[in-house]
């Protein structure tokens, strides 16, 4: 008896020991390739090069792989990241979600407070008189989401606003179909607002 639960104790830590010594080399992968390409849009720490870059660092990496598939396939439009993530098998984009999610995300200094405010606002409670709901509903009260909807906090302004117009648009089709009814109610001023507060959180 004692012999077998000394074979299944050390085949337990044979499996862990495999299990993390495969984890990091994903990691080291995908180390490899965001700094081949990714970084030059996303930085190689996930900060951006530029506001119309999203930050990468703390999203989801379920989120993060889903994206890198949508591009692939087309369900999400973008020449550029199309090209990218040709190259990509299913096993890599979760390591470079993985990747990203563990890299700090700091927030960025609202530029308009009040705008802000008014941000807050609508993300806590939304808009009754026009039927916008409370973002936090579904992206939670510090903006941080979950595996299949993306985090908020501390992406840049610009870039939020431009996606919110994109789904108010229907040129953005590949995620929850939620979102292009509660944009349609959003007016431009309640974008950019939510935007801006995000952005600092």
């Amino acid at each position: 008896m004692m012999r077998r639960f000394e074979k299944f104790g050390a085949g337990l830590l044979l499996g862990v020991a495999v299990g993390s010594a495969s984890a990091q080399a994903d990691l080291a992968r995908a180390e490899k390739i965001v700094n081949g390409s990714c970084f030059l849009c996303h930085g190689s720490e996930g900060e951006s090069s530029s506001e119309i870059f999203p930050r990468l660092a703390g999203q989801h990496s379920q989120y993060i792989a889903k994206q890198l598939e949508n591009f692939k396939t087309g369900k999400r439009k973008s020449t550029a990241m199309a090209d990218m993530s040709a190259r990509l098998q299913s096993d890599e984009m979760l390591a470079l979600g993985l990747y990203f999610e563990n890299k700090t995300a700091p927030p960025e200094p609202v530029k308009d407070t009040e705008l802000a405010a008014v941000g807050r606002y609508i993300f806590n409670v939304g808009n009754r008189f026009s039927g916008v709901p409370a973002c936090a509903s579904c992206h939670g009260k510090d903006g941080l989401g979950t595996a299949s909807l993306p985090r908020l906090a501390g992406q840049y302004a610009s870039y939020v606003e431009t996606q919110l117009k994109l789904f108010s648009q229907r040129e953005r089709t590949n995620d929850n179909a939620v979102m292009h009814a509660v944009v349609n109610k959003m007016s431009p001023l309640e974008m950019a607002a939510v935007a801006e507060y995000v952005s600092g959180k």
